[in-house]
Order: structure tokens, then C-alpha cells, then sequence
């Protein structure tokens, strides 16, 4: 039989680490947007960005996963930008 180990309600979780590699790798992805869309949209990412890296200090210990989702949406939006611009519209 496999051996599980002991709940500890003290264990750190490892979303949040997560959560904010990837939204450092979303600052970087953003930063780039200024080769592939206008100067004012990357400007509205970035401040996106900084709303969000604070959400997600808020939510480091209430709630893990929520950090980790973060990046998630945040892809989600600068997907939603570039084809917008890029379509014109």
C-alpha cells in the first residue's frame, strides 16, 4: 500500500510561487507587444499588469490558487489585444 504524508495545515502552497513566475513571464510577453501592437495599448497592459501583480500580493495567503490563475487571464487579455489590433478594430 502507498504511503501518504500526514496533512500539515502549516505547509506552504506552491501556487503562489507559480502565479508569480508566470506573471513575470507575462510582463516580459507584454513588453514585447510593442513590436506587434500600438504604443497605447502596451501602456494599458502594463498598468493591467500592475493591477494584477498587486491582486495577486493581496491574495498571496487567502487564496493560492487565485494567484496562479492570474497569469491565465492575463494571457487570455493580451490575446483579446493583439486581435483586436491587429484586425483593426
Amino acid at each position: 500500500m502507498a504511503r501518504t504524508r500526514p496533512y500539515n495545515p502549516n505547509a506552504t502552497s506552491p501556487w503562489p510561487f507559480v502565479g508569480m513566475a508566470g506573471l513575470a513571464s507575462v510582463l516580459f510577453l507584454y513588453g514585447a507587444s510593442v513590436l506587434l501592437v500600438p504604443w497605447y495599448a502596451v501602456a494599458g497592459l502594463v498598468v493591467l499588469w500592475v493591477v494584477l501583480f498587486v491582486q495577486a500580493c493581496r491574495w498571496w495567503t487567502p487564496r493560492p490558487v487565485g494567484v496562479a490563475v492570474l497569469p491565465a487571464v492575463a494571457v487570455a487579455v493580451w490575446v483579446g489585444v493583439v486581435l483586436l489590433t491587429a484586425t483593426g478594430g
